[in-house]
């Protein structure tokens, strides 16, 4: 993990709830988080590439991205409704992309955004970018589980930690030492994800809260918002049968390091080294 570019996965805010089906939520982040993307971006006079090919609303939930931007003070901004695969590929896309500081996926479901932009000439260009330059990759939600290479697609939170309730596909691989879950604290996802590392004991689990996300630069990342972080370690489990049982089978996991984060913590990807934050610093929502 060498890239020069940053990463800020955010675990999603239903501000603005349709259905309590996610994939019908506006997923919408609260103006702190959402000013770090703007910082990290370069300012307000950045280009950033508002994406919503996760949500089945694209169209409602990309117009409260450019109400959020604007209010921010940007105004180079753009959203990129891609639907399909052939879309990922139009000259149009393609050079927004090459000219953009930073791409902002929405929430909804992780597998659209691998489905329509996976494996294309856009999801080349953004990694080449990520990591060759000071490239921002942002995203809520499913845009913050698509993050990784291995990716959460689904799992029911009442028949966690059963073999097989989680379900993995492969993401779009901007990072491939983590496993990124959102809406951690309040769907109750502590069991989906120890499965998870328990199938890939070498990958450290991050699960996100509402409102809240990690900038993810060199090696390291630092957390914002107002909520926690979860992050869970299986590399030195000394039990995991995970591998010897059949699915539908309830699993044992042993010695399942875990930490929690707030502001300001930072974790160390490379050495699995936590940074605590003095306690006498104030919360920066931003």
């Amino acid at each position: 993990m060498n890239a020069k570019g940053t990463l800020i996965p955010i675990g999603g805010n239903e501000d603005k709830g349709i259905e309590e089906n996610e994939i019908y939520h506006l997923e919408f982040i609260e103006e702190g988080i959402l000013s770090r993307v703007v910082k990290e971006s370069g300012g307000k006079e950045a280009l950033i590439l508002i994406i919503p090919t996760a949500s089945s609303i694209p169209k409602e939930v990309g117009e409260n991205y450019l109400q959020a931007f604007e209010k921010l003070g940007c105004k180079n901004l753009h959203v990129l409704n891609i639907r399909d695969r052939d879309q990922s590929e139009t000259p149009g896309n393609i050079a927004l992309m090459k000219k953009a500081d930073c791409v902002m996926f929405s929430g909804g479901n992780q597998s659209n955004i691998t489905r329509a932009i996976g494996g294309t000439t856009l999801h080349k260009i953004m990694m080449e970018r990520y990591e060759k330059e000071r490239f921002v990759i942002a995203g809520t939600s499913a845009g913050a589980m698509c993050m990784s290479k291995e990716m959460i697609s689904g799992g029911s939170s009442k028949e966690s930690f059963v073999k097989g309730a989680v379900k993995m596909k492969e993401g779009m691989d901007f990072i491939a030492e983590l496993i990124i879950d959102s809406h951690f604290i309040r769907r109750g996802r502590f069991g989906r994800m120890a499965e998870a590392v328990a199938r890939y004991p070498d990958l450290i689990g991050v699960g996100l809260a509402e409102d809240t996300g990690v900038i993810i630069k060199d090696n390291t990342f630092e957390v914002i918002g107002s909520g926690m972080v979860i992050l869970f370690n299986a590399r030195k489990a000394k039990h995991n049968n995970h591998h010897l049982l059949e699915n539908g089978t309830p699993m044992s996991l042993t010695n399942l390091k875990t930490h929690i984060l707030a502001n300001g913590d930072r974790f160390n990807i490379k050495k699995k080294k936590v940074n605590i934050s003095p306690f006498q610093l104030p919360v920066i929502e931003g």
